[in-house]
């Protein structure tokens, strides 16, 4: 989701509310600790160096149970990070703590902001030397040669 999108839908939202694919939802009295620009130069595998940029916002619970965030304060905060920041309209990453700090990519229900898994992956698989995935085949569809390699078959 890009950051026009989430504003978007913020605009439409009385509550925001974020859960893990699991269906765990994140507890109300999260915190928007951070909204900034992470930038990211690399080079792959296969050579080619590479430039991302994302919009990043982190999760935080604290035990202030009785915080709430509104849609209009996350906008807000949106703003004041679009303006002092210099930050475009960029795909989303949340960070939330679980385990770990989990980084996330988001998703929207029409009534909760999804955080979505990320997964690694190679982005130069032809320079790479991974091999191409084998089609997976049933031996019951393999059809049988009668002739072959029976007694008085052919095949010796």
């Amino acid at each position: 989701m890009k950051l026009s999108e989430i504003k978007t839908i913020l605009s439409t939202l009385e509550n925001v509310t974020f859960k893990l694919e699991n269906e765990t939802y994140v507890p109300e009295h999260f915190h928007v600790t951070e909204v900034g620009l992470i930038t990211k130069n690399f080079i792959d595998c296969g050579g080619t160096i590479r430039n991302e940029k994302v919009v990043n916002f982190q999760l935080w619970n604290a035990n202030d149970l009785e915080h709430h965030l509104k849609p209009k304060k996350l906008l807000d905060i949106i703003a004041l990070s679009e303006k002092t920041l210099g930050i475009g309209d960029f795909e989303i990453e949340v960070e939330y703590q679980s385990e770990t700090i989990g980084k996330y990519d988001l998703g929207f229900t029409g009534t909760d902001f999804i955080l979505l898994n990320k997964k690694t992956a190679c982005l130069a698989e032809d320079q790479c030397g991974i091999p191409a995935t084998k089609p997976k085949i049933k031996l019951s569809e393999i059809q049988s040669q009668t002739n072959c390699c029976t007694p008085g078959g052919s095949c010796c």
